[in-house]
């Protein structure tokens, strides 16, 4: 098991990231162009309801609130759910996102960026993801790619989740969706750090 893919572990990190994240983090790594990249492959419209899986400190959720105004985020970090109280006025749940506290067939959407690579079974996250969706409903997750230079794989690969297209594309085949796409964006220094999948729940 990477060394961040351990729940208690990844929330003591983000007890202390959530600090300097919105200030020096999120910008590094998952910047305003990019959120908007993760948008278009989700396809959002108005008065759609939408959940925000591993929200943070609400970053993706502005995003989607620039689009349709019923949002719910779910973080499992609660300085992080803190931090997104003071910018935005949206239901926040704290919970985890291989348990989803929602029944099924609640949401049209279900969004994730920078969070799949601390979850200890992905495939989990999806299918619940995929059962809170209502039928033709849409899953967009944003993650890291595998790095390409072989030490700096090795030891990503020793700290969390990073991942191909191909894998992406068995997770969420596994997960039971359908019409699944993939792209890549990323910061000027690397334009495709991160790996978007998307996919339908048929």
């Amino acid at each position: 098991m990477e060394f961040l893919r351990d729940k208690r572990r990844a929330q003591r990190f983000y007890r202390h990231l959530s600090k300097i994240y919105d200030t020096w983090i999120r910008d590094l790594f998952w910047n305003e162009r990019m959120r908007a990249y993760g948008l278009e492959m989700a396809g959002l419209h108005a008065g759609m309801e939408v959940l925000d899986v591993g929200c943070g400190t609400g970053f993706l959720s502005e995003g989607i609130l620039e689009v349709t105004p019923s949002v719910w985020g779910l973080d499992i970090t609660p300085e992080q759910l803190q931090r997104a109280r003071r910018k935005l006025s949206i239901p926040l749940v704290r919970g985890d996102a291989e348990n989803l506290p929602f029944h099924a067939e609640r949401f049209d959407a279900v969004l994730s960026s920078g969070s799949i690579e601390y979850w200890p079974d992905p495939v989990q996250a999806l299918r619940e993801m995929r059962r809170v969706l209502r039928p033709g409903g849409v899953a967009m997750v944003g993650g890291p790619t595998r790095p390409r230079d072989r030490l700096y794989r090795l030891l990503a690969d020793n700290m969390m989740l990073f991942y191909d297209e191909a894998e992406a594309l068995e997770m969420f085949d596994q997960a039971g969706f359908r019409d699944v796409r993939v792209g890549y964006t990323g910061p000027a220094w690397k334009p495709d750090l991160a790996i978007v999948t998307r996919g339908v729940k048929a």
